[in-house]
This record gives structure tokens, C-alpha cells and sequence, in this order.
């Protein structure tokens, strides 16, 4: 069980990843030392190709790290395998994208409550409905992705990253596909169930402004981290 008074949310110890390519194996990540407190907000900055991405993947369970110990919500991912680290994320760690991954032929109620429907929850309709309630979509329940703005679509996102109760969200560039004002309302948003729910968030954006306004910002280049590792 996750004891967020004495664990990290995440921990990272020498992590690298290596991935085959036509021209070799490519280094991806090289050494990464990462602590996230429970409840802190960290901003992850660094050029296109650094390996932000990538190192919310391996906090995820999305990628499997080659060396280094993973350990995220009090548990080691390294000796999981994938049916296992699906169960994992299902429970401990919500995922918000760029592009919002809803199903398009299902409602904002069922695209967030699906996962909660795999896992056998009972009363999911209604967790999910709740859900919804909090991002401020409580009067579009019934309507399809299509019929959402692109602000509406990704606080169904979010929804459905809350829906589980999970302790860790990780957003990768939450809004790279919004206005700017929309934007500024998913970012709100995100601090705002971060400080309502005691939720560690994970950030990754290219703007540093942003990252600045997490409790700690941390500086991603060449598979490395060369800033703000640690708090």
C-alpha cells in the first residue's frame, strides 16, 4: 500500500533506456536520478529529442527501463510484466496527452468511465458522472468528442485520469493542442485538483513559465537530467 507520508511518489535511480533502430541502439535516457514528493507539482523542460517524453513513459510503466530502478506509488516496476504494470497504472497513475485519446463513438460519461467499468468498479456511471462534475462538464455528460470543444475534450481527459483516484498525474504538454486561453484553464485546473486532492503532477512542457510555477522545475538534455533532479 502506498504510504504517502514516508514514500516518494516516484523515484528514479540510474535509469537508462536504450531502444534498437535501423542505424543501432539509440540511448535514450542515460543515468536519470528523479525524487517527486507526494502532493509536489514538478515542471519537466528540455529541447525536442531530450527524452522528457520519454522518462514520463518509464514513470508510467509505458516503457520498461533497460537498467535502474523505477519505483512509482511505493512500488518497483522493474520486475513487472505488462499485464501487471497495466493493473498498475489502472490504480495508481493518471495520464493526460497532447491529443486527448477519448473513444469517439462513446459520451464523455462513458469515455471516463470505461476503465472503471474494466476494473469491476461498482458504480462507475456514477464515479464517473462526479468526475465530470469537477472539471466542470456536469452539463455534458451525453454529448460525443465531436460535439466537445478542444478545452471540453481535454477536461474529459483529465476526468478520466481522476477517475481512478490515482495519486500521480502525469500530463505531457496538456495543452499543445489548445488556445491560449483554453490552456490557461486545463493548467488551473491541473493545480487545482494537484492541491484539492493532495495528487503529485508531473509536467512535462516546453514552456518555462509554466514549469516555473510548479513547486520545482527539473531540466531534461541529452537523456539526462541536469537541474532540479532532486527536491
Amino acid at each position: 500500500m502506498f504510504d504517502a507520508m514516508t514514500t516518494s511518489s516516484v523515484s528514479l535511480r540510474n535509469v537508462h533506456l536504450t531502444l534498437p533502430s535501423r542505424a543501432g541502439n539509440v540511448d535514450i535516457l542515460r543515468g536519470v536520478d528523479l525524487e517527486v514528493k507526494p502532493g509536489e507539482a514538478l515542471g519537466i523542460v528540455g529541447p525536442s529529442g531530450s527524452g522528457k517524453t520519454t522518462l514520463l513513459m518509464v514513470i508510467a510503466g509505458l516503457e520498461k527501463a533497460s537498467k535502474g530502478d523505477v519505483t512509482v506509488a511505493g512500488t518497483s516496476l522493474n520486475g513487472l510484466n505488462e499485464d501487471q504494470l497495466a493493473a498498475f497504472r489502472r490504480d495508481h497513475v493518471g495520464i493526460v496527452f497532447q491529443s486527448f485519446h477519448l473513444i469517439p463513438t462513446m459520451t464523455a460519461l462513458e469515455n471516463v468511465a470505461v476503465p472503471l467499468e474494466f476494473r469491476g468498479t461498482r458504480d462507475a456511471m456514477d464515479i464517473a458522472a462526479d468526475r465530470l462534475k469537477r472539471v466542470g462538464l456536469g452539463h455534458r455528460l451525453d454529448h460525443y468528442p465531436s460535439q466537445l470543444s478542444g478545452g471540453e475534450q481535454q477536461r474529459v481527459a483529465i476526468a478520466r485520469a481522476l477517475a481512478s483516484g490515482a495519486r500521480i498525474i502525469i500530463a505531457d504538454e496538456p495543452t499543445g493542442n489548445l488556445d491560449h486561453v483554453t490552456g490557461e484553464q486545463i493548467i488551473k485546473l491541473l493545480f487545482d485538483v494537484k492541491s484539492q486532492s493532495d495528487t503529485s503532477l508531473i509536467l512535462v512542457t516546453h514552456d518555462r513559465a509554466l514549469a516555473q510555477r510548479c513547486d520545482r522545475m527539473a531540466e531534461v538534455l541529452d537523456g539526462k537530467i541536469v537541474s532540479g533532479a532532486m527536491p
